[in-house]
């Protein structure tokens, strides 16, 4: 896979090098000549332009590219190379970096971004999904179809606890990918039953969040009742 990089400071040459060593092919691109540094990244491209002009973005072969991510420290130029990509060359996945929490709406398919990522939203995020059990967290916005990917843990209490995931009711537009059971990752199926403390990752449309958090929050029945 070619993926092309837009900002090659700190951030964007960290994950170039871990795309590198996942055997991606990555170009870097940045317009500050101090930022030119290949000794650090060596195995990628680089190329010294500025990634808002069109002419760069030829000269990078934006069309050949199966990614392109926006990560300079500039949400304009972050949106301003999305919208190129996904536009002017067709580019089918474009993930854009959110450096202002309060620029994270302009961040959509209008603006051609697939994926937005915001570091401070993931960082508190990642703070209540330590803290919350029963609490639906948001971890990643998805522009395409308005959905998410969501994180709950089933609390002790939940009518859930020792159901097949094959006979529980989910909300439409939901799907479970991963469940996290301790230190195990695991891929459901229809035949695997749910245990309370189990963290639940979703995909889900934003309109069926608070569903699916009551669906996994509903108390059992106490005995008597």
């Amino acid at each position: 896979m070619r993926v092309a990089i837009a900002g090659a400071g700190a951030v964007g040459r960290s994950i170039a090098g871990e795309l590198l060593e996942n055997g991606h092919e990555v170009l870097l691109i940045d317009k500050a000549p101090t930022a030119i540094s290949v000794e650090r990244v060596p195995q990628a491209e680089w190329l010294l332009a500025d990634a808002c002009e069109i002419t760069s973005l030829d000269e990078a072969a934006l069309q050949r590219c199966n990614v392109v991510i926006a990560a300079t420290g500039d949400d304009k130029v972050n949106l301003v190379v999305s919208l190129l990509a996904k536009t002017e060359y067709g580019v089918p996945r474009v993930v854009a970096r959110v450096n202002n929490p309060k620029n994270e709406w302009l961040f959509n398919e209008s603006w051609g971004v697939d994926v937005a990522v915001s570091t401070p939203r993931l960082m508190s995020a990642l703070v209540e999904e330590a803290v919350s059990v029963g609490d639906l967290v948001r971890l990643l916005r998805f522009s395409h179809g308005d959905a998410n990917l969501v994180e709950l843990t089933l609390p002790p209490e939940s009518a859930l606890a020792g159901t097949m995931i094959g006979d529980i009711a989910w909300p439409e537009d939901t799907s479970l990918v991963t469940i996290i059971r301790g230190t195990r990752v695991l891929s459901p199926t229809h035949e695997d039953s749910l245990e309370a403390g189990d963290e639940l990752l979703f995909v889900a449309a934003q309109a069926r969040e608070e569903q699916l958090e009551d669906l996994l929050s509903v108390r059992r029945e106490t005995e008597g009742a």
